[in-house]
């Protein structure tokens, strides 16, 4: 029974593998229809995810799913697919993510170890953000704000996913108050001397309105503070990074992470900006220019972030443009050989 039960298990890898190499060709060419066959056997083959195809062909059942739903935005009912089957893969992949994670910990430049962190690392925070957008794709708001406050707050999820969800609820609030801020009756322009020009901000007529203006701004700043607050010292150290001597492997965990806080940064500096013009709004002069130094100082730390992010993509496209000349010279040197 014991034999039996190793081959079935044995069989059933060996099958899924199959059937993922099939589903990735069908994807890759747009056959969306028999990737989803495809993966969908594989996943049903280890329901449980708890083997890598099983989890694999789970997160590409999902994915299939949704680029089905990009193709045809009108049907919601398989945009709500992709949502349970991301829900599924979640789980699976959190499991992971902790094993992975403990592995990488003990043997941070092994690059199996941080081969496995990263495509865990990624697919939580990918999937958890899939979602989000697949909600308000179909336009059910709540559900993406009740969603983006779960993750949030779930201490299960690794830093990078909770910061992401902080990050997308505090977009929301900026949002709520940028509309508000930013119209032909709050934003004037006035003259500056030396024949140029300035823009002053004025409350709007609407009293209910610059209190919404001040509450969304508020919210706003509490939830990107404690995204903030997920900000690891590798992103805090990230002007000591050298990306020319990093490996591959390295340079995609490196971006993986500071792309993350590099919105986190974004939105804090958006936030304070509406902080600005608040105090603008209620004749704070002492007090806005107070905020104007913070927001300087906001815009600052994420054109640092920037700049590194900028540096390390620039360092991958590199290397694939040197990657893919080389193969191209070896393609022309064997096809030289065979004349």
């Amino acid at each position: 029974m014991i034999s039996l039960g190793s081959g079935c298990s044995f069989y059933n890898r060996v099958m899924a593998r199959k059937n993922l190499v099939d589903g990735a060709k069908a994807y890759k060419d747009r056959k969306f229809p028999e990737a989803e066959e495809r993966f969908r056997y594989a996943a049903s083959l280890d329901p449980e995810g708890e083997t890598l195809e099983g989890r694999t062909a789970q997160l590409s059942l999902a994915r299939t799913l949704h680029s089905e739903y990009i193709g045809n935005r009108s049907d919601k009912a398989k945009a709500q697919e992709a949502i349970d089957a991301y829900k599924v893969s979640l789980p699976q992949y959190l499991k992971e993510l902790k094993d992975t994670e403990a592995a990488y910990n003990a043997s941070p430049t092994s690059p199996d170890a941080q081969k496995m962190y990263l495509n865990s690392l990624s697919s939580v925070n990918s999937t958890a953000s899939a979602i989000a957008s697949l909600y308000d794709n179909i336009q059910m708001p709540d559900k993406a704000q009740a969603w983006l406050e779960q993750v949030s707050k779930d201490q299960t999820y690794p830093p990078t996913a909770r910061a992401r969800a902080f990050s997308a609820l505090a977009a929301k609030q900026n949002t709520c108050a940028n509309e508000i801020s930013d119209t032909p009756e709050t934003k004037k322009t006035v003259p500056a001397g030396d024949g140029k020009q300035v823009y002053q901000y004025v409350k709007p007529a609407d009293a209910a309105q610059f209190t919404k203006l001040q509450q969304c701004t508020t919210d706003g700043m509490a939830l990107v503070d404690q995204a903030m607050a997920l900000e690891p010292q590798s992103v805090k150290d990230a002007a000591k990074l050298d990306p020319a001597s990093m490996s591959d492997v390295e340079l995609a965990l490196t971006a993986e992470v500071l792309k993350i806080f590099q919105s986190v940064r974004s939105y804090k500096a958006s936030l304070i900006n509406q902080q600005v013009r608040i105090a603008e709004m209620n004749g704070d002069t002492a007090g806005r220019d107070k905020l104007k130094a913070e927001y300087e100082a906001a815009k600052e730390a994420l054109n640092a972030l920037g700049d590194k992010v900028q540096q390390i993509d620039n360092v991958i496209q590199e290397r694939a443009a040197a990657k893919e000349a080389a193969e191209a010279a070896n393609a022309a040197n064997g096809a030289n050989a065979n004349k």
